[in-house]
């Protein structure tokens, strides 16, 4: 990545915080699913390192079609804020960051090698380009 590459995805970082709140609206509305919920309390489901739900591990085919529709909802909101502000990937990447900031104790997340790791008490492994 050039210099004034990684600045611009800085930059969007940035910008990308300041209007996380559709993304922080469809986080919600997926906290509100029991399916959800269960899947990622049980560690089935977890936040990847590029913005979007991925299946731990093999999971029953109804899993998977729920993480498939959850991130089809993000792509578009994705898609939608990122919009003349960079690409889409920036702007899930961005959310990715704060997403996996967020998950609690025993919740599954990606690090950044791509590993799925369990949440504990401590600080996820993030992104070094995390705000």
């Amino acid at each position: 990545m050039t210099k004034t590459r990684f600045s611009s995805s800085v930059a969007l970082m940035g910008a990308a915080a300041l209007v996380l709140g559709a993304a922080g609206v469809a986080v919600a509305q997926e906290a509100r699913d029991p399916a959800y919920a269960a899947a990622r309390s049980s560690g089935q489901v977890g936040e990847q390192r590029d913005g979007y739900l991925g299946v731990v591990g093999s999971q029953p085919a109804a899993v998977q079609a729920m993480v498939r529709d959850l991130n089809n909802k993000r792509r578009a909101i994705y898609t939608e804020k990122a919009a003349g502000k960079g690409t889409i990937e920036e702007y899930a990447f961005a959310t990715a960051c704060r997403l996996i900031a967020q998950t609690a104790p025993g919740e599954k997340y990606q690090a950044p090698d791509g590993s799925w790791q369990t949440r504990t008490a401590a600080a996820p492994q993030r992104d070094p380009r995390c705000p």
